[in-house]
C-alpha cells in the first residue's frame, strides 16, 4: 500500500513541478527542459526528479545549475500545490535516456541503410 502511495505521489510531484518550471521559474538558466520521470522514497522524504534539457552540453549544464539553484523555490512552490505532512527534498537528476534512444534508433537506421544497400550487391554474386 505504502507503494503506491509512493507512486501517486511521484506522479502528483511530476505534473506540479513540470507546471512549476512552465509557469513560475523565471532563471534565464533554465532552458527548455522537461521532467521525464519522478521517484520518490519509501518515506515520501525525498524526490529525484529526472529531466531532460533541451540544447547542447553547455545549455544542458546552465540548465541543470539553475535548477539548482531555484531548488528551494520549487520546493517551497511544491508544498503550497500538494498536499502532504513533509514537503520532500528534491534532487535534479539528468536524464539521458532520450538521448541514449535517439543514438539507438540512428544505429538501427544506419544498419538498415547498410543492409539494403548489400541486398543490392548480394544479387550479382548468385
Amino acid at each position: 500500500m505504502g507503494n503506491q502511495r509512493a507512486r501517486r505521489l511521484a506522479e502528483l510531484i511530476k505534473v506540479e513541478i513540470s507546471d512549476i518550471l512552465l509557469r513560475e521559474v523565471k532563471d534565464p538558466r533554465i532552458g527548455f527542459v522537461s521532467v521525464t520521470d519522478v521517484e520518490v522514497s519509501a518515506d515520501l522524504r525525498h524526490a529525484t526528479v529526472y529531466v531532460s534539457v533541451y540544447g547542447n552540453e553547455e545549455e544542458r549544464e546552465k540548465s541543470m545549475e539553475g535548477l539548482e539553484k531555484a531548488n528551494g523555490y520549487i520546493r517551497k512552490l511544491l508544498g503550497e500545490r500538494i498536499t502532504v505532512y513533509h514537503t520532500p527534498e528534491i534532487l535534479f537528476r539528468y536524464d539521458k535516456s532520450l538521448e541514449y534512444g535517439a543514438h539507438i534508433s540512428s544505429l538501427l537506421e544506419k544498419v538498415k541503410r547498410e543492409s539494403s544497400k548489400g541486398e543490392g550487391q548480394d544479387d550479382n554474386y548468385k
